[in-house]
């Protein structure tokens, strides 16, 4: 059975911190933390978080500021951000990452200050190993979303009260080292098992692969200069991801169908939905709206016969050959929409339309492509890192690589498959970033829409402007935007 995330407040606010009673419109400490469902609900809560749009049902979006798609409807403010209008006071994803992501620190340090004090026979030590390993994965998610958009910021370890809310910024690298250190422990704590057997919680493999992440991220420094040490992690690391159990999913689709995500051998780690109650309205802002117009240019790059193509883009018309169409009722810029996570269930697409798909953050096909990257770096070329991609390629109907390729067609090879099998899942912006290609990527888009404009001091955002006014001089701007 599909598990459900409910959205729990946890009741610990700092404005009950000085009131002797117990206030009569929400939970207190002295009402709470009473027995495991409590403790359950509080997790829940966590994983709640992450069903905003900055985290999950608005991944599409991030790459509204790539060289894939255009937004019509300036979702997270992606048309400013494309032109270079990037300021303090900037809205959608520059300020809502900030806001979202310490929305959800808070909620994991509150949890674990309740754990280190838990005196209680309720809880087995299993549980709350568990339960820690959990929280410090999503800790880990939140800090290096920070850490990669912003750099220096501050690191909260313990809950906020009214005597040190307002907290400097931590160097970027003490932010990475923390990230590392989160989920290090949650390696440590969690269940050894694919994420399809852990009941919809975090496993230890779903830290690996976020770990993995963060190594490909960090690993190309500040100049996109390939580290061989810090990819010589990454590289074992998804080897050892690779012996867990994970496969790639036989259709490639099913990954992103409400029907076919329970037990999928792919998924490693997704948000969880449960319409009518739970539940995201993607198919209307993608299938009606068209919120997501992806670029001809992106299209071209599908080779003739990738299955992905059809799975992932339509054309004037949603069409999953069920019999049922659905002609969007916006305007399609490009003459094209994305596909690939709408719901055929659902047409015809409208308000009243709920989705019940997963979000799915991390998948066995990015441990394969970041391993065939890693490995081309460390030691070219060689056959494994040619199985790994071939496996993706023959899922869509691809023929294998040709076997002559130097590192460097390799790499370029590696860099296409990748955006190309990740396409609208949040990741080729962050690739854009980590290979120090930005500038010279999107300043050369000729069919985006509007005039592309990327600056060197695009690769960090400015701290949102209504966070430097409340920190009453402490916070201090990132240097490019003072």
């Amino acid at each position: 059975m599909k598990y459900k995330y409910l959205f729990f407040a946890l009741a610990l606010s700092l404005s009950s911190c000085n009131i002797d009673r117990d206030p009569l419109d929400q939970l207190s400490q002295n009402q709470f933390w009473k027995s495991q469902n409590d403790y359950d609900l509080a997790m829940t809560a966590i994983y709640g978080k992450l069903q905003t749009g900055m985290f999950s049902a608005g991944t599409p979006d991030w790459d509204l500021i790539t060289d894939n798609a255009y937004g019509q409807h300036n979702s997270n403010n992606c048309r400013d951000i494309l032109t270079g209008e990037i300021a303090t006071s900037t809205g959608g994803f520059i300020s809502g990452v900030y806001a979202n992501a310490y929305s959800g620190i808070a909620r994991v340090n509150i949890f674990l200050k309740q754990l280190e004090s838990y005196n209680g026979n309720f809880l087995s030590q299993t549980t709350i190993d568990s339960y820690v390993g959990q929280a410090k994965f999503m800790r880990a998610y939140y800090y290096f979303m920070l850490y990669a958009c912003y750099g220096d910021v501050p690191l909260v370890k313990e809950p906020l009260d009214l005597d040190n809310f307002i907290q400097p910024k931590a160097p970027a690298q003490e932010i990475l080292d923390f990230v590392y250190e989160d989920l290090d422990n949650a390696i440590r704590l969690l269940e050894t098992s694919t994420y399809a057997n852990g009941k919809g919680r975090v496993v230890k493999s779903s830290a690996q692969a976020l770990k993995l992440r963060v190594l490909m991220y960090a690993g190309y420094g500040l100049n996109g200069t390939a580290n061989v040490a810090v990819l010589t992690q990454a590289r074992d690391l998804a080897q050892e991801i690779m012996n867990v159990g994970y496969q790639l999913s036989p259709k490639y689709e099913h990954i992103f169908r409400d029907s076919e995500q329970e037990g999928n051998p792919e998924i490693i780690f997704s948000v969880k939905f449960l319409a009518p109650n739970n539940y995201t309205s993607m198919d209307q802002w993608y299938g009606d709206w068209v919120g997501v117009s992806p670029l001809p240019s992106f299209i071209a790059l599908y080779e003739q016969g990738d299955l992905r193509r059809d799975a992932s883009i339509f054309k004037d018309v949603v069409d999953f050959g069920t019999g049922k169409t659905h002609r969007p009722s916006n305007n399609m810029p490009t003459g094209y929409g994305m596909k690939k996570f709408l719901t055929p269930e659902n047409i015809p697409y409208g308000y009243a339309t709920r989705s019940a798909q997963d979000w799915v953050l991390l998948r066995y096909a990015e441990v394969l492509l970041n391993y065939a990257e890693a490995e081309n770096e460390i030691s070219g070329p060689v056959q494994a890192v040619h199985n790994a991609i071939n496996a993706i390629r023959k899922r869509a109907d691809l023929t294998d690589l040709p076997t002559n390729l130097s590192k460097e067609q390799m790499r370029e090879a590696i860099r296409k498959e990748r955006r190309i099998e990740l396409a609208f899942e949040g990741i080729r912006y962050f690739d854009l970033k980590r290979w120090h290609i930005a500038g010279e990527v999107l300043n050369a888009v000729t069919d985006g829409i509007i005039k592309y404009r990327f600056e060197d001091k695009f690769y960090l955002w400015p701290i949102p402007q209504a966070q430097i006014d409340r920190s009453q001089g402490v916070l201090i701007q990132n240097k490019n935007y003072q």
